[in-house]
């Protein structure tokens, strides 16, 4: 019997992995696993660009829409869901499609991360109001004392990196640089990474259109829905925020509609910039992408 093969289909927001995934997944007979930190969670379909009822209907889906909004999750929570969900979905169909953007996420679950700390509520609260109070000098600071190798190497200005790291030295008593071991895990599967290569271009006007087709299909009204909630992380994300400056009075919604816009495009040049690290990604047309990925995959 050939080894199990879970297809990845990855790529920048707004290049069209869905509809691709869709068409791979129909072609195989298969399911869809989604690698998206936030499509996973309840409520926030339309600014998170979830598969629809439509698309879910053609295709059934993992993790998607499944968490509420408090819930804490990370790509190691991911990693050990998805590597337990993989044996009893390739004992029906030896092919599997697992499409997504977040890129820890996808790299957790093809090449595996490192084992760290669960992070105590207490733990997670405490940094979370150190960033409150003291933005990113006091983060920066509290770092260079628990992990300067860290610091010396991350982007300064990315506070999700630092709080993580911050949080994970405070929890294990030792420099998060320390538990950081790359060393990759074997998996009994083989896999295959596609992505969709737009020009630049291309892409920003593709995330521009979408942009206002989220407004069009409801996302003011969607985020004015979770307001209340806006404190979580899982809403701290491009489209939400800029939604909830809205509302604060600190945009207009043309100001707002563009802002999310202008994120949106710098978010598709930080994945890109990650993906292009990865040599054993395909690359694939933006034209005839169906039958050029089932060229790729054979």
């Amino acid at each position: 019997m050939p080894e199990p093969l879970l297809i990845v289909i990855t790529g920048p927001t707004g290049s069209g992995k869905t509809d691709l995934s869709l068409q791979l997944a129909e072609h195989y007979g298969c399911d869809i696993i989604s690698a998206d930190s936030r499509q996973i969670y309840r409520g926030i379909p339309i600014g998170t660009a979830a598969p629809g009822k439509t698309q879910l209907e053609r295709v059934r889906h993992h993790f998607v829409g499944t968490l509420e909004l408090d819930r804490y999750y990370s790509a190691a929570c991911f990693e050990n869901d998805v590597v337990n969900l993989l044996p009893s979905l390739f004992s029906t169909n030896n092919v599997q499609i697992m499409c997504g953007g977040s890129m820890m996420y996808v790299d957790a679950v093809v090449y595996g991360i490192d084992e760290l700390p669960t992070i105590s509520p207490e733990t997670r609260q405490n940094v979370s109001e150190l960033f409150q109070r003291e933005g990113l000098p006091g983060l920066r600071m509290l770092l260079r004392t628990l992990d300067p190798d860290y610091l010396a190497k991350a982007d300064p200005a990315n506070h999700k990196r630092l709080i993580h790291a911050i949080e994970v030295s405070l929890q294990a008593g030792v420099p998060y640089s320390s538990l950081c071991t790359g060393q990759k895990k074997q998996r009994p599967f083989k896999t295959i990474q596609l992505a969709i290569e737009h020009s630049r271009d291309q892409l920003f006007s593709r995330i521009n259109t979408r942009t206002e087709k989220m407004i069009a299909d409801g996302l003011v009204e969607e985020a004015r829905s979770v307001y209340p909630l806006r404190h979580l992380n899982s809403l701290n994300t491009v489209g939400y925020k800029e939604m909830f400056a809205y509302f604060d009075g600190t945009f207009t919604l043309r100001q707002a509609t563009d802002r999310m816009a202008k994120n949106t495009r710098v978010y598709a040049k930080k994945q890109l910039t990650w993906l292009k690290r990865n040599p054993h990604i395909k690359w694939l047309p933006p034209t005839n992408t169906f039958q050029e990925a089932l060229k790729a995959i054979k």
